[in-house]
């Protein structure tokens, strides 16, 4: 994935005009006394907002008419406002990957249940503009550990959820195509804004 998230955007529901720079996250999660990791790497490019998995907070979106502050997308569009989409305009890809041996059916499975830390971080997900996709792969080089693909599977979306938070946080602003990025926008355009 070399090179992904370089252009990045996520916040597009109503335009490009509002949107937001998007990026490149990783997370993991090795399970306590054991050799079981789980990770994540995702390239973030979302028609919806961004949102924390725990707080539930706005890092990255669309932004306001006015400039300042989140339109938060599922409020706007309960509430009628217009959207202006179009279809395969954005595709956020991951990898999942443990080092758990499984079997190719069990894979497919876990890949699946990944997909729910799409939906626990960016709101809303799958829609007719998003091409979503996660991979599974594993190593299988902790052999002698027997896991649970269902476990295994949850902790994976976990860790998709906040390699997602993590990819708009890490992001950086380009100034020349007016797209702020998280880091620069809690700090310039909206200073009077906690940062999740």
């Amino acid at each position: 994935m070399s090179g992904q998230g370089a252009g990045a955007t996520v916040g597009k529901m109503f335009g490009s005009a509002f949107a937001m720079k998007g990026g490149l996250g990783t997370a993991s999660h090795r399970v306590p006394g054991t050799d079981v990791v789980v990770g994540a790497i995702v390239a973030v490019t979302a028609v919806g907002d961004i949102c924390h998995p725990e707080t539930r907070q706005i890092p990255a979106g669309a932004r306001r008419e006015e400039g300042q502050g989140f339109r938060d997308t599922m409020a706007a569009i309960m509430g009628g406002y217009r959207v202006v989409t179009s279809t395969g305009s954005s595709t956020t890809i991951g990898v999942v990957a443990t080092n758990v041996p499984f079997t190719k059916a069990e894979m497919n499975k876990i890949a699946q249940m990944a997909h729910d830390g799409f939906a626990c971080s960016i709101n809303p997900v799958h829609t007719m503009s998003d091409g979503d996709t996660i991979f599974a792969l594993s190593t299988g080089k902790a052999s002698s550990v027997g896991a649970d693909v269902s476990a295994i599977g949850a902790i994976a979306a976990t860790v998709m959820a906040h390699a997602v938070t993590r990819a708009v946080a890490q992001a950086e602003s380009l100034t020349e195509l007016q797209l702020p990025a998280h880091r620069d926008y809690v700090k310039g355009w909206m200073e009077d804004r906690p940062s999740p």
